[in-house]
């Protein structure tokens, strides 16, 4: 593995800074001001803008800049119908090399006067909907690069946690009575799960989140990494009420940062590393998080993982178990902890499980849980079907076991078929 150059260190570090940001009490003009200065010094440019998305005028209000005069900032209102804006918000890195002479800059003299010339737009998004753009400027030509943009997306993708996070939080704490703020509390976390399975040629992915109070440490998310990999993280933060909300919302966007910046020429070995370090700085006394992380290659059909502390997934063939458990500690207890990768081959039929413990732990009037065998064994039943079937079937058998019995803990569960019936390929679903 080539060795990193120091502004590869310095810029992990500072993408390991951003990630604070989301956990962060701050206010939002708070953190808006944080995460401007922190895009300026990650993507070393000149100055950075953040405007965010007001729907009922139709515009981009200009919420916070760093390295820009007061006279730049005031220089007018930008409407979501702009060319940029619209690219932008299309998923589109839109890059102009020179503002001076490029017609889609609405605001030439006020570019020219303050010495401007590249400009990168991306979108924040938060759950495929923007939120607004942020925006880098550098006083030279043909400024950026893939490696900027790339760099650009990750603080994107974590400026739009941090800002919705601190949306929230304002919220929360306007209201006067604890059960409010844990109903907002609710609110973030279940933001966090995506609302429908990937559609990726070559495999049927199906999952499903059962909360059982407003608040609770389960997380599971799907994202693309580089052209051919799909990443799937399912993880439980060991802790309690909002903190362990934030929490999780702080980790799952470290999680995506890391994995976008560390893309195909990375490798999960470091991914891992970084998020147990963050976890180390971040949780508390008697916080921990379990995470089981895999990267399905959809080329090769092969799943590469590590298992940190996590109930392990299997992959079933036919009617065989194969446990995934490769891996080692629970992370945020031991920075310096050495973790296992393994990589398993996938054939045409098979199955992936990923779960939390709160599937298996469920008990019914005896107080006896339902288990990891039951499990299994229900699950051996249904390997003819789809992906969603499987995981309709595993709860049907859930619910005769535990009856009407109250729940004590969020399940999760994802379901992963592979079938080669099509190209495997990336469908782009923004």
């Amino acid at each position: 593995m080539a060795k990193k150059t120091k502004k590869q260190i310095k810029r992990e570090e500072q993408i390991y800074q951003l990630t604070t940001l989301v956990a962060g009490k701050f206010s939002l003009q708070e953190a808006l001001d944080k995460l401007a200065e922190a895009a300026v010094k990650i993507v070393d440019v000149k100055a950075c803008s953040i405007r965010l998305l007001d729907e009922e005028a139709s515009e981009l209000k200009m919420r916070s800049t760093y390295g820009l005069s007061e006279e730049y900032r005031n220089k007018g209102a930008v409407s979501k119908d702009d060319t940029v804006i619209k690219a932008a918000f299309a998923g589109e890195a839109v890059v102009l090399d020179d503002m001076r002479v490029d017609d889609r800059v609405k605001y030439k003299e006020a570019t020219i006067k303050e010495g401007l010339v590249s400009q990168l737009t991306v979108a924040m998004q938060f759950r495929g909907k923007p939120i607004g753009v942020l925006r880098l400027y550098s006083p030279r030509s043909m400024r950026f690069n893939e490696d900027d943009i790339s760099l650009a997306r990750a603080v994107a993708s974590q400026s739009a946690v941090a800002i919705t996070n601190a949306r929230l939080y304002t919220e929360a704490i306007e209201g006067a009575r604890i059960a409010e703020q844990m109903r907002l509390a609710g609110v973030i976390q279940r933001r966090m799960i995506p609302q429908k399975a990937p559609v990726i040629p070559g495999l049927d992915i199906a999952a499903t989140y059962i909360p059982c109070f407003d608040v609770g440490g389960d997380l599971y998310d799907f994202f693309q990494v580089g052209d051919r990999r799909i990443v799937v993280g399912i993880a439980d933060v060991i802790g309690k009420g909002i903190p362990a909300a934030i929490m999780m919302s702080s980790f799952r966007g470290a999680v995506r940062a890391y994995a976008d910046i560390g893309g195909d020429k990375g490798g999960i070995e470091g991914v891992i590393d970084k998020l147990n370090k963050m976890a180390c700085s971040e949780c508390g006394d008697g916080e921990f998080i379990t995470l089981f992380y895999a990267a399905i290659d959809v080329k090769d059909m092969t799943v590469t993982y590590c298992n940190c502390g996590h109930e392990s997934a299997v992959l079933i063939r036919d009617t065989k178990i194969t446990e995934l458990e490769k891996g080692g500690l629970v992370l945020g207890v031991d920075s310096q902890a050495k973790y296992e990768i393994e990589t398993v081959g996938l054939k045409d039929g098979d199955y992936l499980l990923f779960y939390t413990d709160g599937l298996t732990d469920a008990i019914n009037f005896d107080c006896e849980p339902w288990g990891r065998q039951s499990l299994l064994k229900t699950a051996k039943k249904f390997t003819a079907g789809s992906a969603e079937q499987m995981i309709k079937n595993i709860l049907g058998y859930r619910r005769r076991f535990v009856g009407l019995t109250k729940q004590l803990d969020d399940t999760s569960l994802i379901v992963v078929k592979v079938d080669r019936t099509a190209e495997p390929k990336f469908t782009n679903s923004g």
